[in-house]
């Protein structure tokens, strides 16, 4: 492998850089703009056990340094992702890629995660934990270890492919959560999730998102996204996957030696579809400015500094 591959969780990159979830959809919508098996790999549209249209419109607020998001986990449902969106993005991607899972209870993620633990296209499922669990008030199940490692249990036991748990940056202790995760038998951990925010119309003094508040991503979370995986990957022993505010080749390389193994970038995707391909491309010039002969030598370099 060249200077660029890294391994998550048994399975060898190309180069360590991902589209995230929510902001790739199944990759296909991708491919008029550049050869998508450029990337690592990508994980796909979040998905539950039913079709979701979603939060009403208007779902999205530009901010100066980012977006505000609150689409809510508008998917087709596990079955159409399985019979016509897996077909489609087969069709351009030729590695693994990585399922991206929500529910609003336990019975759903464990639903969603043996349905798709049966297709071979995927190698990963990256489980996101910052859904309301419906039967318990409300309350994110990312944010509370023991919550996040009931999820993880019940998911570990109808799977056989790495389970990545995605965390809330919203919960009062994310290296518990982390941690708790690695204790209940994740093979991984990414981080972070958005960051729960609001923007006002000036003009009519209302929320500009129907749903009042929604997700905050872009540039501006960048060094708290790199707090958050810095702390985490220096407490567990499990690879950690580091987003938030990612969008430059430099911002890769920060993350990693925060002791990300590999990095997934959002929001950038939706200002320029060819964030990820410019990136992977500035990534060796970016290696020999700061004179580092291979990526995986940087992963958890701060952690002595």
């Amino acid at each position: 492998m060249g200077r660029l591959s890294v391994n998550l969780c048994g399975i060898e990159l190309d180069n360590p850089v991902i589209p995230a979830s929510g902001t790739f959809g199944f990759g296909y919508q991708f491919v008029k703009f550049y050869d998508i098996n450029c990337l690592g790999t990508f994980s796909f549209k979040g998905t539950t056990k039913e079709a979701r249209y979603g939060n009403p419109l208007p779902r999205i607020a530009e901010c100066e340094a980012g977006m505000l998001n609150s689409v809510g986990l508008q998917n087709p449902g596990v079955d159409e992702v399985i019979s016509k969106e897996i077909p489609r993005m087969l069709k351009c991607f030729k590695k693994p890629v990585m399922s991206n899972v929500s529910g609003f209870s336990i019975d759903e993620y464990v639903y969603v995660c043996e349905k798709l633990d049966t297709v071979d296209a995927i190698g990963w499922h990256e489980v996101n934990i910052s859904c309301p669990n419906v039967h318990g008030g409300g309350m994110s199940f990312g944010t509370d270890p023991k919550m996040a490692a009931e999820v993880t249990k019940a998911v570990k036991a109808v799977t056989k492919k790495p389970i990545i748990m995605k965390l809330s940056p919203n919960a009062p202790d994310i290296v518990a959560v982390a941690k708790a995760c690695e204790d209940a038998g994740a093979d991984g951990i990414s981080l972070i999730n958005t960051i729960l925010g609001m923007r006002i119309n000036l003009r009519n003094k209302k929320p500009i998102l129907a749903n009042t508040m929604g997700g905050f991503s872009g540039p501006a979370i960048f060094p708290i996204a790199l707090r958050m995986v810095y702390q985490v990957a220096k407490a567990v022993n499990i690879p950690v996957i580091g987003m938030g505010g990612v969008s430059k080749a430099d911002d890769v390389i920060e993350m990693m030696m925060a002791g990300a193994t590999a990095v997934q970038v959002g929001a950038a995707n939706v200002v320029d579809p060819l964030a990820c391909k410019k990136i992977i491309d500035d990534l060796p010039a970016a290696l020999d400015k700061y004179r580092i002969n291979d990526i995986k030598d940087i992963v958890g370099g701060a952690f002595n500094g």
